[in-house]
């Protein structure tokens, strides 16, 4: 918790139970346990994460909640057989972490228009980006505000990461047949307003998708793309037809996680910036952009340094 560590990997090797964490997105590599430790901290993972812990050949999902220095945590169970055993990654969700207003994730006319798309009444609205760049977080901050409008919203999830107030939340279970297609038509009896489906991850997804913002709901979505232009030729791919995808998507954000430079470890420098381009500015100055961007200026920026606070 005091790391920032947004996951945790124990991996057995031949001669360790190698520990790492994960934080702002780098690995970072904290001990090497003895071998034989790995087979009883899994066992426990899986105890407190309701897995079966007699099955160890094939990988398995649960999670546990716990409270570490009086801050609620929500932890997500991952197991995965191995040469030389079971890796578990432990995916940390900190309860009290998350920020629930979109005006802390996102400004300017980004704002603007995000909260366009979120307050009209039909329509998809999709998140892309990589796995860990924040869409679930942003998705949850849509809703709610949504929800504090008195609006009905309903998800599906799989699985459920946080917990929202106001909002009525659904998890997939794949071994009842519970599915993201048969949750969302189920949904769809519910009388909801805003419906928010966790992944579109096959064509009927995405049809009863299309259904429902034809038909006056609001659906929040996300989906594994590189790009807004690349989610486009992802859903004509996945089928739909062009005239109901002009007619259906409102909107699509695409974002990422950027590494930021530790205010105790920043250093003023200065940096040559060349084609209107700099790490400082989303834009050149005036006089740049008068000499068509052509010369060199200069720009001052941030650079890291050894930080003590955050030991990174």
């Amino acid at each position: 918790m005091a790391d920032r560590a947004s996951d945790i990997h124990l991996e057995p090797t031949k001669t360790s139970l190698r520990l790492r964490m994960r934080v702002d997105g780098t690995m970072h590599e904290v001990a090497n346990l003895l071998p034989v430790l790995g087979p009883a901290v899994v066992a426990r993972l899986k105890v407190l994460s309701g897995m079966d812990i007699a099955i160890h050949r094939n990988p398995q999902d649960g999670r546990f909640s716990a409270t570490v220095n009086g801050r609620g945590l929500d932890v997500r169970t991952s197991t995965f057989p191995t040469i030389w055993g079971e890796k578990a990654v432990l995916r940390l969700l900190d309860r009290t972490g998350l920020q629930l207003s979109v005006s802390t994730l996102m400004s300017g006319k980004t704002l603007d228009g995000f909260r366009d798309l979120i307050k009209r009444p039909e329509g998809i609205v999709l998140v892309t980006g990589p796995t860990g760049s924040g869409k679930t977080s942003t998705l949850y901050a849509a809703l709610s505000e949504l929800a504090e409008s008195g609006k009905n919203v309903i998800t599906i999830e799989d699985p459920i990461e946080y917990w929202l107030p106001g909002v009525s939340q659904g998890q997939t279970n794949r071994k009842a047949g519970f599915t993201f297609a048969q949750g969302f038509r189920a949904i769809l009896r519910q009388d909801p307003d805003v419906i928010m489906v966790g992944e579109i991850r096959d064509p009927e997804t995405l049809e009863t998708a299309i259904e429902a913002s034809l038909t006056g709901h609001l659906v929040l979505s996300t989906l594994h793309t590189n790009g807004a232009v690349a989610t486009l030729t992802r859903l004509l791919e996945m089928g739909v037809e062009p005239y109901l995808l002009a007619s259906a998507v409102t909107g699509v954000l695409a974002q990422r996680l950027v590494r930021r430079v530790a205010r105790a470890a920043a250093r003023r420098c200065r940096s040559r910036m060349r084609r209107g381009i700099s790490l400082a500015r989303t834009s050149p100055p005036p006089s740049v952009a008068a000499r068509g961007a052509t010369s060199a200026a200069a720009s001052a920026t941030a650079a890291g340094l050894a930080c003590t606070s955050c030991s990174r």
